[in-house]
């Protein structure tokens, strides 16, 4: 019982002033690796809707305007760091053998929006469970550095809380983290790095559907399918409703969701942490690792310099 008192405990501390995303992130691991998840049921529908409804709710915090915008100015680097991320990815596993499937569900989890672009493909290629896990696994492990490493690159060359925000939601794996550290970095990063993040995740449905295309291709016979991401959708419901409220809604009523929503993506990483396991650890194997931090890194410094330059 004590266990399961410790885990709500943890939970009220992150939401007080004194708690931040990566602090929650890194006491979830900490009880993980330490006494165990006494709630090992929060790690999969669970969070994963957590995840999505804090998404959601942080759209009452946005312009629609902004958002049109930060898509039609971003559009040419969203191509040009999806697609090329997505053939890098491919030669890598080649050049690494990594298993055709692992290897593109690694390359499209690092183009796009980590876990939730790998949970969409997926099914489009027949992937096996451990190749599924193989894959978050390696993407997870990517995002927990990039949440406490992004903060302090980015203090360290002087990047604009826009900078950041478009680095960030081009650089990290899942929408979670890239919220976790824009927030870290800068009040003001946060819409910034959301929108741009979301404007890519709109990419995952056509990926997939590329992605399935190539697999019937190859196996005719295949009985794959698509998981398009619905929530993105709601989010985008959601930033209609602020832009086009009437006079008489009050901003303290937006206000309060947004900050509902971040209060919601900070028990996520929490919720993440903690279902870290030593045995998802081990399952997650030095090829699909290696081509995973590769792939990251090349990525992360070339949409830096790119951020640097055109931003």
């Amino acid at each position: 019982m004590w266990q399961k008192a410790l885990f709500i405990l943890l939970i009220i501390f992150i939401l007080t002033p004194l708690g931040s995303p990566p602090l929650a992130l890194a006491l979830g691991l900490a009880m993980a690796l330490t006494i165990g998840n006494p709630f090992p049921n929060v790690e999969a529908k669970p969070t994963r809707l957590l995840l999505q409804t804090s998404v959601v709710l942080l759209g009452f915090g946005m312009n629609l305007t902004s958002i049109i915008k930060a898509g039609k100015d971003g559009i040419v680097l969203t191509l040009l760091t999806i697609f090329g991320t997505l053939g890098l990815g491919y030669l890598l596993g080649k050049a690494l053998k990594v298993r055709g499937r692992i290897s593109a569900l690694i390359s499209t989890g690092t183009a796009i929006c980590g876990g939730s672009a790998i949970a969409a493909a997926a099914p489009g290629i027949e992937a096996e469970p451990e190749q599924i896990s193989i894959s978050l696994g390696t993407v997870f492990v990517l995002n927990a550095v990039a949440l406490f490493l992004f903060p302090v690159v980015g203090h360290a060359v002087a990047l604009s809380p826009e900078q950041f925000g478009v680095w960030a939601a081009i650089a990290i794996h899942d929408t979670s983290s890239v919220v976790g550290a824009a927030a870290a970095y800068s009040g003001d990063s946060l819409a910034t790095a959301t929108t741009v993040k979301l404007a890519r995740a709109l990419w995952i449905a056509p990926i997939a559907l590329l992605l399935m295309f190539l697999y019937r291709r190859r196996y005719p016979n295949a009985k794959a399918k698509v998981a398009v991401p619905w929530f993105i959708g709601l989010f985008l419901l959601a930033v209609v409703a602020r832009t086009y409220a009437p006079a008489w809604v009050q901003p303290s009523i937006f206000d309060a969701l947004v900050n509902l929503a971040k209060a919601g993506m900070t028990v996520t990483l929490f919720f993440i942490g903690a279902s870290l396991t030593l045995e998802s650890i081990k399952t997650t194997r030095w090829r699909p690792l290696f081509q995973g931090v590769i792939l990251w890194a090349i990525v992360s410094v070339a949409s830096l310099a790119a951020v640097l330059w055109v931003v």
